[in-house]
């Protein structure tokens, strides 16, 4: 089974603990989360983004 990068970090920004990601999907381990934030990292460092100020 798989789940996206996306959809780990979608439910760690809405505030759900690592303990519930890992109830909601089971077949995932504690590293998968580990190896998500891992590679949202690279992938953020990777580029810049212009933010524009309110």
């Amino acid at each position: 089974m798989r789940i996206t990068v996306g959809t780990v970090i979608g439910l760690l920004a809405s505030k759900k603990s690592r303990e519930e990601v890992l109830a909601m999907y089971p077949y995932l381990e504690d590293e998968d989360i580990t190896a998500v934030l891992n590679y949202a990292m690279l992938l953020a460092n990777d580029q810049d983004l212009p933010i524009e100020r309110a």
